[in-house]
């Protein structure tokens, strides 16, 4: 009886110390910070729930103990430790106290993500599909068929390619007009819009930004980078007038089309003036000219805003990271005139001596977006045909960690709401 009971206390002991927690920590002392969202991804596709731990160890995740989540966390080469319930209770209770800059966010569900994409193969990268591919966060590719086909109900999340939806083609036209790749895109556009009643690439661009409104009004979540943004909004104050050349659409442009714009139809930007020479590399002047904008590389930085975790969520989610500096990069849309920028626009990373804002974001009926500025948060100045940037090189990016967190957070949104 007495070895019995004995070996009862040892047994109850051990259990008590045993570790039924795994804690990420994404601080510095994280070896993949990319790959450590996928593997919240993994979990949540596996119906269990992940803490997102905001502002703790630089974002951390914390989640029930498995055999095959320890697996998951080696063989994907996460930085973990495993830790008992008492430990992640006191973490709780760290997190919890009204002094602290912290939050406990529960994630529940996988977002269904959705990329806009051409079918035609266009010689540049895109940084989110190529860190989804890295952080092996499974994602679907549509088009103008399935978002005029009202496909988008189905997902909760979608991110814009590097999109004209101004109907220029992007303004490569000046130089490469005649390059096999541009010839391919203009002819799928122009098939695409005969094939839906449109008289021009424009028309059609201009029908798909309403749909895309139509999913964020309906609570979808919507992020882009480069140009999708700003075309997006200048597409939608231009519906009702022709801003393109007869290049690109049969027709002149409008000689009235910029005291046509109607900038209440915008979403972030506003008072723009558009760039309508069509051999000009830019659409507008919400971009910060590169001519004018004289950075150099090493310079060349933006500021993330610190946010109270406990009050300001959206934002302390959106802007989790082990660094409060990024380095800035290149793209046909860089950054954004602060001036441009609408009032109700919230402004979550910005060049202030530059009056540049980088990374914002909005709400719209239910749903939300993001804009973030630039092509590639680890190629500075990516030119078109470069070959795409090896993320094996960059695992703990904090520019691309911005893009997860916008990958995260409609399940942390989704979870607020259900509480």
């Amino acid at each position: 009886m007495v070895r019995t009971a004995i070996l009862c206390i040892i047994f109850f002991l051990v259990h008590l110390g045993k570790a039924e927690q795994l804690l990420i920590p994404m601080d510095e002392s994280q070896k993949n910070h990319l790959k450590s969202y996928g593997l919240a991804f993994w979990l949540l596709k596996q119906q269990q729930e992940v803490q997102w731990l905001l502002n703790y160890q630089g974002g951390s995740f914390m989640f029930n103990y498995s055999a095959a989540a320890e697996k998951e966390c080696k063989v994907r080469g996460i930085t973990y430790e495993t830790i008992t319930d008492g430990a992640a209770n006191a973490i709780i209770t760290e997190i919890q106290n009204p002094s602290a800059n912290m939050n406990v966010v529960k994630l529940l569900n996988a977002p269904k993500i959705a990329v806009y994409s051409p079918k035609t193969k266009q010689p540049w990268d895109d940084a989110v599909t190529l860190v989804l591919t890295y952080a092996e966060i499974p994602y679907d590719i549509v088009f103008d068929d399935e978002v005029l086909g009202g496909k988008l109900l189905e997902y909760d999340w979608l991110h814009l390619h590097h999109e004209d939806f101004t109907g220029q083609f992007g303004k490569f036209y000046s130089s490469y007009h005649s390059a096999p790749w541009y010839v391919a895109e203009v002819e799928e556009a122009e098939a695409m819009a005969k094939k839906h009643g449109f008289g021009s690439a424009r028309e059609l661009k201009r029908a798909v930004v309403f749909k895309i409104r139509d999913f964020m009004l309906g609570g979808g979540f919507l992020f882009a980078m480069c140009s999708a943004t700003d075309t997006y909004d200048i597409a939608m104050a231009a519906a009702e007038t022709d801003i393109c050349e007869s290049m690109f659409d049969g027709t002149p442009a409008d000689g009235r089309a910029q005291e046509k714009l109607d900038y209440e139809k915008c979403i972030a930007f506003k008072d723009f003036t558009l760039i309508e020479d069509p051999m000009y590399y830019e659409f507008s002047n919400i971009d910060v000219d590169p001519v004018q904008r004289r950075v150099r590389e090493e310079e060349d930085l933006f500021t993330l805003f610190d946010y109270s975790a406990k009050w300001d969520l959206i934002p302390s989610i959106l802007c989790q990271n082990h660094t409060r500096t990024i380095k800035g990069f290149m793209g046909q849309t860089t950054a954004y005139r602060g001036q441009l920028v609408r009032s109700d626009v919230l402004v979550m990373g910005e060049n202030a001596l530059l009056n540049e804002a980088r990374y914002i974001h909005g709400e719209l009926g239910k749903g939300t977006w993001t804009f973030f500025g630039g092509h590639d948060p680890e190629d500075y100045q990516h030119f078109v045909g470069e070959p795409p940037t090896d993320l094996n090189l960059h695992p703990n990016s904090p520019g691309y960690r911005l893009i997860l967190n916008n990958i995260l957070f409609p399940s942390a949104q989704k979870a607020k709401q259900k509480t």
